[in-house]
């Protein structure tokens, strides 16, 4: 016992000046405005309803897409695919590996970001979950604080999965440091049946404690794009259903203000990241401003002092600007020309050069963070995703046809330019439309392209199509980072690395 003790009070000690530091450097609003504890009794932390909080954030701070680890993180998933690329800058060198698809297991933002990250939320969740009985707060909120830290260790392992594949099932604090890999069914059933699990203990959408926080629509929405992604059609459905019958969630009504400050607490977002310029925000926009970039005339939007013009440069793929709907409204988001600080008129297009907007700079961004919040499920996705579904388990499907056109709607498609079941000639033509469908939707949104194109098969057959012959079904999982592989020799990396 006295082994025990000892034991629980080093990692105790070493988790205070985890949570320290974390929010010590993550903001994110009114989600983390708790006091910052730098020194407290191990014995108590978790005795006292402050202390679990801070864990909490601490590690709901870990998967985060914020700063520069939440735009690296989408700028990972995205150089992959046929939306974005990037030149210049001190990011060029992994961006080249990414658009070219000659990454390996030692490019240091797997380890650091999709990796580290991910596992250190766990490592938090997992001691709240082996503490959580130190407190005498009442049952109902115990029940409430587990189902959180189970939510967020759930998250953290469905991203991994999406990027690794099944990775170690690390559940407990004093798990042996060689563990290996479980199986794909050990793997799924275990994110799965911990998110059934704990949705009916989370609040209610606009209940949870502060804005950001675990709820039921955002635990119920990471399942069913989990089941989405395993195509696991009659779940995906049944739990879309779910979240449609919860009544909280609508799409905003227009699709070019949405992802503004002013508008980011919207009935749209159902998992969403906070951001504020007044610590780790938001900072996509700063390299996607084009070289100079004073105004743009069309958009209406005129760079101000404070703001950051980086080096590094985020561009569009010309086939995707071209494959918009000349009436789509969702395409109003994309810069195509600019006045320079010289007074001259810049063309964007046809060199593949075309800039996302969606993300609309923050006026009151400080530096290069800005204060844009990043949604990582959005109601849109799930009515995409019941349509999906939908075509699957029984095509033709008028409800699926129906569901697309909510969205398109939105965005200006209706009457002649809304879509019917005579449109496509079978499920494959329906599969193909749908997969643009969501491109236009969820352009630049963190990992989505990633996961539909391999979702759909295409993301080498895409990679092709843009020159990129290295690209192979291997790529569609990433590398074990090799720090993690020599930490762990009982590890086995993917096939091809």
């Amino acid at each position: 016992m006295k082994t025990n003790h000892i034991n629980l009070t080093r990692r105790l000690r070493y988790l205070m000046s985890v949570v320290a530091l974390a929010l010590s450097t993550v903001s994110c609003e009114k989600y983390l405005d708790e006091p910052v504890y730098s020194e407290m009794d191990p014995e108590t932390l978790l005795a006292t309803e402050a202390g679990v909080n801070s864990l909490l954030n601490s590690t709901f701070g870990e998967l985060l897409l914020s700063g520069w680890d939440g735009k690296s993180r989408m700028n990972l998933e995205s150089w992959c695919t046929d939306i974005e690329w990037e030149t210049g800058g001190g990011e060029n060198l992994i961006a080249t590996q990414m658009i070219n698809f000659t990454w390996d297991a030692s490019l240091p933002w797997f380890n650091n970001i999709l990796w580290l990250r991910p596992y250190r939320a766990i490592r938090n969740a997992n001691l709240l979950l082996e503490n959580i009985d130190r407190g005498s707060y009442d049952a109902a909120r115990k029940a409430m604080y587990t189902a959180e830290a189970r939510f967020m260790r759930a998250l953290a392992y469905a991203k991994l999965h999406s990027w690794f594949g099944p990775v170690p099932l690390r559940t407990s604090s004093d798990d042996p440091l060689e563990l290996g890999r479980p199986s794909e069914a050990e793997m799924r059933a275990f994110i799965e049946g911990e998110l059934q699990l704990i949705i009916d203990a989370l609040p209610m959408p606009g209940d949870e404690v502060n804005y950001g926080r675990p709820n039921r629509g955002a635990a119920l929405a990471t399942l069913c794009k989990f089941y989405l992604n395993t195509k696991q059609w009659e779940n995906v459905a049944a739990t879309a259903d779910d979240i449609i019958a919860l009544d909280k969630y609508r799409l905003y009504p227009e699709y070019e203000r949405l992802f503004r400050v002013e508008n980011e607490r919207n009935n749209e977002y159902i998992l969403v990241f906070p951001q504020s310029p007044q610590g780790a925000g938001n900072n996509y926009i700063n390299g996607a401003f084009p070289p100079g970039f004073q105004r743009d005339p069309v958009l209406g939007l005129e760079f101000r002092s404070g703001w950051q013009n980086w080096a590094a440069q985020y561009r569009l793929y010309d086939s995707f600007y071209d494959s918009f709907h000349i009436s789509d409204k969702r395409k109003n988001s994309i810069m195509t020309g600019y006045i320079n600080g010289a007074g001259q008129t810049i063309s964007l297009l046809n060199n593949n050069d075309t800039r996302s907007m969606k993300f609309w700079p923050d006026p009151d961004a400080i530096v290069n963070e800005h204060g844009n919040d990043l949604p990582e499920i959005r109601y849109a996705d799930i009515l995409l995703a019941k349509a999906e579904a939908l075509a699957e388990l029984n095509w033709p499907s008028q409800l699926a046809v129906d569901l697309v056109n909510q969205v398109r709607e939105r965005a200006g498609l209706v009457g002649e330019n809304a879509i019917s079941v005579s449109d496509f000639a079978n499920l494959q033509a329906f599969r193909d439309h749908l997969l643009n469908e969501r491109a236009w939707e969820f352009y630049n949104e963190a990992g989505i392209r990633r996961e539909d194109l391999i979702r759909f098969g295409k993301f080498v057959t895409s990679a092709h199509a843009r020159g990129k012959t290295n690209a192979t079904e291997n790529h569609t999982r990433f590398p074990i980072p090799q720090a993690a592989m020599d930490a762990d020799p009982s590890l086995e990396q993917n096939d091809g690395y």
